[in-house]
């Protein structure tokens, strides 16, 4: 409960203080990453989307051999971890089976094609290794990005709306860089994907009740805030 309370106050600052909000929330998803596939270290993690750098930086801090991967120069910033690659997450500059972790936070909802995005990430890790995605979906509260919650009466409307309120334009625009992705068709999708098996799907902040939230219809799709996605890359 209080690690999801820091998180909670961290994202109110997310403006004024990015660096201690991201850097919370690397420490939080390495922490899950460890809680399903155990101690990082030594391990080949390959950070898909990363941003700036803050995951990569933190599974380094605990001994990966970690890389990031962000098609997006102006997400990198002027101090990217050493090795960063420019590359697009639908084609990774990587060999098949090369990560012991492919590691993607809230990009899925960033990319036109989700089952692309998801197959690439599974080629490029080995039999048994694990993958996680997490990705805000479109009806959670958080849902509209920077002009939610008012995404809930329209993407146009709620774009407008904040226009207005700040003067400038909005970074997201629905169908171009943010889109509608949907908890139960996801789910649907990749549980019948032979390439990966589901090992985890739950809330991604939730204290508690995070798996039994995301397996009821209709309230996931409100409730789960972020889902967390821990799959498994099938053997050849």
């Amino acid at each position: 409960m209080r690690g999801s309370l820091d998180l909670f106050r961290a994202f109110l600052r997310e403006q004024d203080e990015p660096d201690a909000c991201y850097s919370l929330l690397a420490r939080h998803s390495v922490d899950q990453v460890e809680e399903y596939g155990g101690p990082v270290a030594g391990l080949t993690v390959v950070d898909v989307g990363g941003g700036s750098g803050y995951f990569t930086e933190e599974f380094r801090r605990r001994g990966a051999h970690a890389y990031l991967f962000e098609p997006d120069v102006r997400e990198i910033g002027g101090k990217p971890p050493n090795g960063t690659v420019v590359a697009d997450g639908y084609l990774l500059p990587l060999g098949d089976g090369v990560a012991d972790v492919t590691f993607s936070s809230n990009v899925l909802e960033h990319v036109a094609d989700p089952q692309t995005f998801l197959s690439e990430l599974a080629r490029v890790t080995r039999p048994g290794g694990l993958v996680f995605v997490s990705f805000t979906n479109w009806l959670s509260p958080w849902g509209g990005h920077e002009w939610a919650p008012w995404h809930y009466l329209g993407a146009e409307r709620a774009r407008a709306r904040y226009r207005r309120r700040t003067g400038r334009a909005p970074k997201h625009t629905l169908g171009e860089n943010l889109f509608a992705v949907h908890i139960g068709p996801t789910l649907r999708q990749v549980r019948a994907r032979d390439d990966v098996t589901v090992v985890a799907a739950r809330s991604r902040y939730w204290p508690f009740l995070a798996g039994t939230i995301v397996r009821i219809p209709g309230v996931r799709e409100l409730a789960t805030w972020n889902l967390l996605l821990v799959l498994r890359r099938c053997p050849r």
